[in-house]
């Protein structure tokens, strides 16, 4: 599952560091921005599909895209509201309400047009051109991983550079800025090639028929609940009346993958989190690479660069021995392990944490501003308040004694030391969380896929998608609840929630039965299509039902209009 928008790896720091954010405000917000960005692909899918097409929904979702992004790169610009010039805004509530319009704006376009644009590519060949299509696919698949690992290395180097109009601060305009440039650009060139392009009529929207089926299912379940009426083999089969049994049949197969889903979310929750927990552990490392110093941000290139290594090797050397050594290896099992090495990722995390928190050689402040009041003999009085990223400098003649108050406690903070453990010391829990991502997404997807219809695939991709929204929903709810005072006390809550969800998903994985779905439908097309006098029969049973429904009154009422 991959995220190659440039905003991601540089957000958080956003947050942090330009809106002066605490670590767990950071963290809510960004996967706050995640799971919307996770919704709005089903959005997406049902205004292409329906109405506007997936050629005019990408030109429409990359303009508002693209103008979030422009709202994003103003909020950054810390001149508009810096009167005394310090470098700092003044009136940091106008930079958050453009950030929010900003994100907001931007989940709409790249969760929008994410369905669209493979399935846009995909119908520019024809059946004939199966091979042409699938190298496609896998050039399509390359290139986002390519501007993933771009865009993680590039942006936070722009992020570094000093800008601004009267003082200078991180350029996080320029980090914001020129990624929106370039998405003009490239809608520019995609919309000049409108004319070459083959753009399918929108033919109507898969989950919307299986919305209403179920809407239906139920409502009429409910309706004839009295005992009066059969019992049905599955809830289901209530949508016989007006949908077709091979339509039913099709959405059973689905929800029957859907249910395997439940347990999903947990694996997202801690996975997303490189890119809000992990890259604010990195600002606490050192970065330097002999002549090189990296970035926190630019850490989360590791991940990209193992998606692109792992992948082939997994393919075709690890799974290959694992069959040959005669294991059962079944896509099951590859995402429970996938589940537990992303647990043992977060195990990693904790223990870099630990090493941390022990090379500090001070006592960090609680809040981002405390209050200072600075009593000397002779008398000479001074308060003042520090703000996140906030200085000042007092010359004080010689003394016989000073006093310092600081928000009821005193902490003395001098000489600090610079960050001592090594940000490589993140590369293992890369590895494992990478390693976990190849064994638990990549076979995912093609389990569901080869569970499923053929015709209900976007059905399983919303649903997918609504897993990755889900736990990221979890995150901001445990980072605001939880409030444990060490991060690597939280970073092993994490590991043994998924844990205990990886056991539950291995015991349902045991008691699911595999099947074929284009066998079962060969099958049920030859034994149970519906024929002319069935449905008559389906609709003389409808009207059954619904006259034990009338009461004499409306009987009467009936007789009364005719």
């Amino acid at each position: 599952m991959r995220n190659g928008s440039p905003l991601h790896s540089v957000l958080v720091l956003y947050f942090r560091y330009f809106l002066r954010w605490d670590d767990d405000l950071a963290t809510s917000i960004y996967h706050a921005f995640v799971a919307l960005c996770y919704l709005t692909p089903i959005l997406g899918a049902i205004v292409a599909d329906s109405w506007l097409g997936k050629f005019k929904t990408i030109i429409y979702l990359s303009i508002v895209y693209a103008i979030g992004q422009i709202v994003m790169a103003v909020s950054a610009i810390h001149d508009i509201t810096d009167e005394d010039r310090d470098g700092t805004p003044d009136n940091i509530s106008v930079h958050v309400a453009l950030a929010m319009v900003g994100l907001i704006l931007i989940a709409l376009g790249t969760g929008g047009i994410k369905p669209c644009v493979s399935a846009f590519g995909g119908d520019q060949f024809g059946d004939h051109q199966a091979r042409q299509r699938s190298t496609f696919f896998s050039v399509f698949y390359l290139c986002i991983n390519a501007g993933s690992l771009l865009s993680t290395l590039i942006t936070p180097i722009l992020r570094g550079q000093e800008c601004g109009i009267h003082s200078t601060q991180k350029c996080y305009p320029l980090a914001f800025g020129v990624p929106a440039a370039l998405m003009v650009v490239s809608l520019i060139v995609f919309i000049a090639g409108s004319g070459m392009y083959v753009k399918a009529a929108p033919k109507g929207n898969i989950m919307l028929q299986v919305s209403k089926c179920i809407g239906f299912a139920i409502k009429n379940r409910y309706k004839h609940r009295s005992s009066k009426f059969p019992s049905r083999q599955h809830w289901l089969d209530w949508a016989e009346e007006k949908y077709d049994k091979l339509l039913i049949a099709q959405i059973k197969m689905v929800l029957k993958v859907m249910f395997l889903y439940i347990p999903l979310p947990m694996f997202w929750t801690l996975f997303d989190q490189k890119g809000s927990r992990w890259t604010l552990q990195a600002t606490t490392m050192d970065g330097t690479f002999g002549t090189l110093v990296l970035q926190p941000d630019q850490m989360q290139t590791v991940n990209p660069i193992l998606i692109l290594t792992l992948v082939p090797i997994m393919d075709r050397i690890v799974y290959p021995l694992i069959d040959k050594c005669g294991f059962n290896f079944t896509p099951l099992k590859r995402m429970t392990v996938g589940m537990f090495l992303a647990a043992m990722a977060f195990v990693s995390a904790a223990l870099v944490q630990l090493e941390i928190d022990a090379s500090e050689g001070y006592m960090p402040f609680d809040s981002p501003d405390i209050t200072v009041t600075l009593n000397t003999s002779p008398a000479i009085s001074k308060a003042f308040t520090l703000g996140m990223g906030q200085r000042q400098t007092l010359i004080i003649p010689p003394v016989y004694n000073a006093m310092y108050l600081c928000g009821g406690s005193i902490v003395r903070v001098e000489d600090i030391q610079p960050n001592s453990v090594h940000m490589a010391l993140q590369i293992p829990q890369y590895f494992l969380i990478t390693a976990g991502e190849v064994v638990f997404s990549v076979t995912g997807l093609e389990f569901s896929y080869s569970q499923a219809p053929s015709n209900m695939k976007a059905v399983l991709q919303a649903g997918w998608l609504l897993t990755v929204a889900v736990g990221n929903i979890i995150v901001l709810i445990v980072a605001e609840l939880a409030k444990l005072p060490d991060k690597w006390a939280e970073y092993v809550l994490f590991a043994s929630l998924l844990v205990a969800v990886c056991i539950i998903f291995s015991i349902m994985a045991y008691f699911y039965t595999y099947i074929d779905p284009a066998e079962i439908e060969a099958q049920f097309r030859q034994n149970n299509e519906l024929e002319p006098d069935d449905k008559e029969e389906n609709k003389d049973k409808a009207l059954e039902m619904e006259t034990h429904n009338t009461s004499p009154n409306q009987e009467e009422q009936k007789m009364t209009k005719m």
